[in-house]
């Protein structure tokens, strides 16, 4: 039989994507799911948390623009300016050590193995929790799930469509077999094309009902 070792990752479940700044829709309605899954026997327990600096990059008021407009950024490091990403310029969100970026009431946060924090970088973003928009600055996760030899990673939290989107994709790159668990996210905008977009990709789709059969067995 294949090895399998599950871990969950549960994503930005912070006030300012449920109930603040930037919420995602419906965000609160997952938490109860959340905390069932939370209870099943995974090898590791990893949330992600945006900490972000008061200026960081992707703030519309850094760059005094319009929330939701858009504009190049280029890593810090990239003198020369020749890889520029568009960032999506949000409005000011998950502060570091504000009640933004606080867990969501209800979560049970203190069943977590590990926190690992994401966007502490003044000048660089990261959707992901493996590494930023560039591919560089690879955070603790890998070395977590690689110690504890993690072969599936279950993903759940805010929002479908950007952290848990990207974070599942770099998931597949650093070679983890990798799920949705749909009935547990909720994204900003379509969700089901989000979750098409990534089952093509190769990542597979489950339920709390099924992920909670196969490891109770």
């Amino acid at each position: 039989m294949p090895k399998f070792v599950p871990a969950l990752i549960v994503i930005d479940m912070q006030n300012d994507f449920v109930s603040g700044s930037l919420p995602v829709p419906d965000g609160a309605t997952i938490i109860d799911t959340i905390n069932k899954l939370i209870d099943l026997p995974f090898k590791l327990k990893i949330a992600t948390r945006d900490f972000h600096p008061v200026d960081h990059v992707s703030f519309a008021k850094t760059h005094d623009k319009d929330v939701f407009s858009k504009k190049i950024i280029f890593h810090p490091e990239d003198k020369d300016k020749l890889m520029g990403i568009e960032q999506v310029l949000w409005p000011v969100h998950c502060v570091e050590n504000t009640d933004g970026a606080a867990f969501v009431p209800g979560l049970e946060s203190t069943k977590f193995d590990s926190v690992v924090y994401k966007g502490t970088h003044p000048r660089i973003e990261s959707y992901s929790a493996f590494c930023d928009i560039w591919g560089r600055g690879t955070t603790e996760l890998p070395g977590l799930l690689s110690e504890k030899g993690v072969t599936d990673l279950y993903f759940v939290g805010l929002a479908g469509d950007y952290c848990v989107k990207y974070t599942a994709i770099d998931g597949l790159e650093f070679g983890y077999n990798v799920w949705l668990v749909g009935d547990a996210i909720k994204s900003i905008s379509d969700q089901e094309l989000a979750f098409a977009e990534l089952q093509e990709k190769g990542i597979k789709l489950t339920s709390s009902k099924e992920l909670e059969a196969l490891l109770e067995l």
